[in-house]
């Protein structure tokens, strides 16, 4: 029998797990008031609605059922007592059946399935447990939650490419966890995020004054908090032009940072060192090689979706600088058909690599007005420094592939 509030539940988690807003679920044969109550638990479902749902969703009814569930409790303490990302869909699981009375559990839950998203790119659901979080944070009362739950969201809104608010949020969880003196570690987690936010804003001297005060709060560490600073500052860096000192800083990083502490980040700063090698000025593709090869040693030990995708779009970037254009087209493919699972970064720099595909494959005029539009884009949610990186990248390029049609000398690959 499907009663309430175990339908609304299940109903609820049905809809979220196929990322349907409550207005693309109701569609035409029910209204958004209707199923917003009925989610809630304050309308019992008639037998036409579960038909309709049911319809919409592609499930029979049975899937309404309640089904035998653990506590959040219960949930929590199976999945902190494992090392492994298996227990998220039972600790969504619980979470949605939580009546809430319980706020620190309910946050703990919140700050676990957060992190789980971020891990495998899933920066849409990962906002939505990060705004509740926020706000649970506010209910709590406490200021290590708060500032915690505010640096986090402040480095989600930065992945989904909403600077402007990501900005916003890191300045205020700054400012809160100098106003409560929040240990070191509280301090530098916030200027992480407020530095990676401020370069991407194009204030870049704001993040070089909070640059300098990360890094003198990481002094004498060698844990993760400091090789992620060394590659914060090191990003900063290579912003402003100074790729001599972004590569003393995440030298620096690669060589005092040991796998056994973090394989995932071990791995991601050597997908730093990679792009910044193909950055520089002649690019060091070599170099960026056998980073690349160190990435896939390790890859199959912590291989999360995202970070995988990470590496077959660095392996794309390398094959279009060697002249391989259709091993480029190919492996942009293995991302489209798997679907991507990045930053808005990085989803850019797949799309301006597209574009840069079509224009040497002779769509030039297609390939600059996708650069066009991209460049557009960033400017218009306030990523001033990228939209003028794919203005040069699209100048580069179209000079580059100009000047070879004329026979003459092949120039240095566009950076990206």
């Amino acid at each position: 029998m499907l009663e309430q509030p175990a339908f609304g539940r299940r109903l609820k988690r049905l809809r979220r797990e196929r990322g349907l807003s409550q207005a693309t679920l109701a569609g035409a044969g029910m209204s958004t008031g209707y199923l917003s109550r009925l989610e809630s638990g304050a309308r019992n479902p008639t037998d036409r609605a579960v038909a309709h749902l049911t319809k919409q969703l592609g499930v029979n009814v049975a899937e309404f059922e309640e089904q035998q569930t653990v506590s959040l409790a219960q949930a929590l303490t199976i999945v902190t007592s494992i090392d492994s990302d298996s227990g998220g869909e039972l600790l969504e699981t619980a979470l949605a059946g939580d009546d809430g009375q319980d706020l620190l559990l309910r946050w703990q839950a919140l700050w676990l399935l957060a992190q789980w998203k971020r891990r495998h790119g899933e920066h849409a659901r990962e906002l939505e447990y990060l705004e509740e979080l926020v706000t649970l944070g506010d209910e709590v009362g406490l200021p290590e939650l708060r500032v915690r739950a505010l640096t986090q969201l402040a480095r989600c809104l930065r992945s989904s490419g909403d600077i402007v608010r990501a900005v916003d949020i890191a300045v205020t969880a700054h400012r809160v966890a100098g106003a409560h003196e929040l240990t070191a570690q509280d301090v530098v987690l916030v200027l992480l995020a407020l530095v990676s936010v401020e370069t991407e804003a194009g204030r870049l001297p704001d993040a070089r004054a909070h640059s300098d005060e990360l890094l003198a709060l990481v002094e004498g560490r060698s844990d993760a908090l400091w090789a992620e600073a060394l590659w914060t500052a090191a990003a900063l860096r290579v912003r402003q032009g100074d790729f001599e000192s972004a590569q003393t800083l995440l030298d620096q990083a690669l060589d005092g940072f040991q796998s056994r502490e973090n394989l995932i980040l071990w791995l991601r700063l050597r997908v730093a060192a990679a792009r910044l090698h193909l950055q520089k000025v002649p690019s060091e593709v070599d170099v960026a090689q056998r980073y690349v090869e160190a990435i896939e040693c390790g890859l199959p030990f912590a291989g999360t979706p995202a970070l995988e995708q990470e590496l077959i779009s660095l392996k794309a970037d390398l094959a279009f600088r060697e002249g391989r254009y259709m091993d480029a087209r190919a492996m942009l493919g293995r991302i489209d058909q798997t679907g991507p699972r990045m930053s808005y970064r990085d989803r850019m720099r797949l799309d301006v690599l597209d574009n840069r595909l079509r224009i040497v494959e002779g769509h030039e005029e297609e390939g600059l007005r996708g650069m066009q539009n991209l460049a557009q884009q960033a400017h218009a949610t306030s990523n001033i420094d990228l939209a003028a990186d794919i203005w040069r990248i699209a100048a580069e390029t179209l000079v580059e592939v100009r000047n070879e049609a004329r026979g003459g000398p092949k120039g240095t690959r566009p950076q990206s």
